[in-house]
């Protein structure tokens, strides 16, 4: 292979200006000598020489005078590439400009400057050995300066221009030619990898639709469904004529679906909704903010006329649902029987909560489908249970004498100051209370604005030691077991000692001679007392539980008390005296009107109902069972009983302001100490004031107990706290029952006994 010049490509260097010959200067005397292959290979230049052509090409025609004759050689005596046409350049006046050769670029070794600098360069570019890299580079460069094919444009060049020559000393970039491939094959893997996607998406499907599609649809199924409750009518509590007491009116719930409601419009929804339905801020806000929650109540019972309201804001999230609430018509009427039922629908006092499973009924369902935006979808899954509405309450009460005893016990215990007072209105024939009255009450329509203590129902919760009005059991067991009748005399001192104990009258008076009539007529503890002693601890003890004592009424009415009634092997050596005239022992109000009706009914006691019935679908009414009879006493000593206790309310008995005109009255004070619960003790505990009677006398149609507890006002004897309400009530019963007097004379009691 012929190697190419060790040179670059012929010219001379930028800046050097060529001879009217075409040759460039020659330099001064000393050159002449360094002609020849040696001299050729120099790299380096004296100082001041004038440059030499570069080597690689030959010199113009007539060039001669040279020292040594004859054309250059090229340095390694290789072909003498053919000249090159020169592109004229752009030089710049008065500044030698480096020029780009077409093979690469050098730099003129009179650049430098100086012997020395020429001789290390010279030591540097030593020409190598054969088949050593500086070769190559030569042998490429020779090749690049070879001249090309006529007619072929040297690469990268265009038509009509001179190319663009490649970078010095890198070689030219042979073009690859373009072969097309099969149109055919690339079709095939085209289809190849749509066919896999596919096949990726058929699978997915196919699992979709067939292996977990039971899994997804009753996830998306749980998504959309939501159960709704179909409240249950409640029934109505009505009195004894039908009148409403508790009614169920129309109304609504307010829900919320939080997962609809955006963090910024909460707060706007509860400075709406917290005002107009009653709701705390602070509760309503943790209640619209739950985290994957989509229904919560906010408020039941809210009236049409408000929810209406709420719906036309528009909130989103916020909702209603017909459901019903409860009123009671009458307001604060019989609110210590009836109760009241709370926000969630159920009843939380009174029969409204002892009798909440009769009145409640059963609540349905109703599960729909709701999209994302609360909205029910039509032909969706719709399954429903209807409810079952609750069955009506009839009462035994009358609405008319219901209203007139509570306002009298209301005014008498404002007018005592006393802590509170009840009042009972009884038939003594069939047991049913006509009223039950006690103060102070509360409304139910708004109880969470009253005394929680007075939810209650005092009526049966409340226990106090009857008194002089438990004295008719000890006088039905003495006169009914131990001989004694109403002439029976004692002489009757002010105060008894029994054992450690003294007991006392009332009030100091000098020892009486009195009939069994008169003790009683006058409630001497001593002359009650003397007589107890004609029967045994068991007897007294057999007869205060035939006549109730220490059980249960039986009443539907919640947290009744069986009041406080120890068997005789409990009792301590005194316990049967204080017993005999009313103290060691407790009951509640139902239980003493209850031995009072026994007495009028001439002996037979039958069990206190308040509930008449039930009333059904198409209003049928459903009677309640008959209640319970039995003969406790023998109807002469009840008739002798009765006729005792008219003298109570003649004007030596205790009691003259209970009369009422026209009629015969019978009845018995009671002034019974309360236990003091700092000390255990009757000292500073008050006085429970109480009176119980029946009219006519002679047959007894109307049974009346008032009780007043810690009268502070006025007189603390009953005769003359509860004996005024006593007439009021009784004679306001006995008009609307429309109960004629009888007309018949009064019996004539012998109250002093006769030596």
């Amino acid at each position: 292979m012929t190697k190419g010049p060790g040179r670059g490509p012929a010219g001379p260097p930028p800046g050097r200006k060529r001879g009217s010959d075409g040759r460039g200067p020659r330099g001064a005397a000393g050159r002449d000598d360094k002609s020849g292959p040696g001299a050729a290979r120099a790299s380096g230049r004296q100082t001041g020489s004038t440059p030499r052509p570069p080597a690689g090409r030959a010199d113009g025609a007539g060039r001669a005078g040279t020292k040594g004759g004859g054309a250059r050689r090229p340095a390694r005596g290789g072909t003498v590439p053919a000249p090159r046409k020169e592109t004229p350049r752009k030089e710049t006046p008065g500044k030698d400009t480096a020029r780009k050769d077409t093979a690469r670029k050098e730099k003129p070794s009179g650049r430098t400057g100086g012997a020395a600098t020429a001789l290390k360069r010279s030591a540097r570019k030593k020409a190598p050995a054969k088949g050593t890299a500086a070769e190559g580079r030569t042998a490429r460069n020779a090749q690049s300066a070879r001249p090309k094919p006529d007619g072929a444009a040297p690469r990268g060049s265009r038509a009509g221009g001179s190319g663009r020559r490649p970078p010095p000393g890198r070689p030219p970039r042979s073009r690859v030619p373009f072969h097309r491939r099969d149109p055919l094959k690339r079709l095939n893997v085209g289809l190849l990898v749509v066919a896999f996607v596919l096949s990726l998406f058929a699978g997915r499907l196919v699992q979709l639709q067939t292996i977990d599609s039971g899994q997804y649809t009753e996830q998306a199924m749980l998504q959309r469904m939501r159960e709704l409750t179909l409240p249950a009518v409640r029934g109505d509590i009505t009195d004894a004529q039908g009148n409403p007491l508790a009614m169920t009116v129309e109304a609504r719930a307010i829900f919320a679906d939080p997962s609809l409601i955006k963090a910024d419009r909460r707060q706007p929804i509860v400075n709406a909704l917290a005002p107009t339905l009653g709701l705390n801020p602070a509760t309503l806000l943790k209640q619209i903010s739950k985290p994957g929650t989509r229904f919560v109540y906010l408020a039941h019972g809210v009236r049409p006329d408000q929810a209406r309201l709420v719906s036309s804001w528009n909130f989103l999230g916020i909702g209603t649902l017909p459901e019903y609430r409860r009123e009671y018509p009458n307001d604060s009427l019989a609110a210590s029987v009836i109760g009241f039922v709370n926000d969630t629908g159920s009843g939380a006092a009174g029969l409204e909560s002892s009798l909440n499973g009769v009145l409640a009924g059963k609540e349905g369902w109703q599960r729909v489908e709701i999209s994302p935006e609360g909205q029910h979808i039509p032909m969706g899954e719709d399954q429903k249970r209807p409810s079952v509405p609750g069955r009506g309450i009839r009462l035994t009460l009358q609405r008319d004498l219901q209203f007139k005893a509570q306002q009298a016990i209301e005014q008498q215990v404002r007018a005592s100051r006393a802590k509170s007072g009840t009042v009972i209105v009884m038939d003594p024939r069939t047991g049913r209370l006509l009223a039950m009255a006690s103060a102070p009450g509360f409304d139910p329509n708004d109880y969470a604005d009253s005394d929680r203590s007075r939810w209650g129902s005092p009526l049966v919760q409340d226990a106090y030691e009857p008194g002089s009005t438990g004295k008719v059991v000890t006088a039905a067991a003495v006169m009914e077991h131990g001989g004694v009748t109403p002439q029976t005399p004692y002489t009757v001192p002010d105060k008894i000692k029994k054992y450690d104990l003294v007991f006392h009258d009332s009030h100091t008076h000098p020892p009486e001679r009195l009939t069994f009539a008169g003790v009683l007529a006058k409630s001497s503890n001593v002359g009650t007392i003397m007589a107890s002693e004609s029967i045994g601890p068991q007897r007294l003890y057999q007869t205060l539980r035939d006549f109730g004592f220490g059980r249960r009424t039986g009443l539907p009415l919640p947290g009744e008390t069986a009041g406080l009634l120890e068997p005789p092997t409990r009792w301590s050596g005194t316990d049967r005296y204080p017993i005999a005239f009313g103290q060691t022992v407790s009951v509640n109000a139902v239980q003493m009107a209850s031995v009072y009706s026994t007495i009028a009914n001439g002996g037979v006691r039958v069990a206190p109902n308040l509930v008449a019935g039930t009333v059904g679908d198409h209003d049928r009414f459903t009677p309640a069972p008959a209640p319970e009879r039995k003969q406790v006493i023998s109807a002469k000593t009840a008739r002798q009983i009765s006729d005792m206790l008219e003298g109570v309310t003649t004007k030596e008995g205790t009691a003259p302001k209970a009369q009422i005109k026209g009629y015969r009255v019978a009845g018995k004070t009671g002034t019974a100490e309360i236990v003091n619960p700092r000390c255990g003790c009757y000292d500073g505990g008050g006085y429970t004031a109480s009176f119980a009677g029946f009219a006519p006398a002679d047959d007894p149609r109307l049974v009346v107990q008032v009780v007043l507890q810690d009268p502070k006002r006025g007189s603390h004897y009953g005769g003359d706290a509860a004996a005024p309400v006593f007439k009021d009530v009784m004679s306001f019963a006995l008009q609307s029952e429309k109960i004629p007097p009888t007309g018949s004379r009064p019996p004539i009691i012998e109250i002093r006994a006769r030596d």
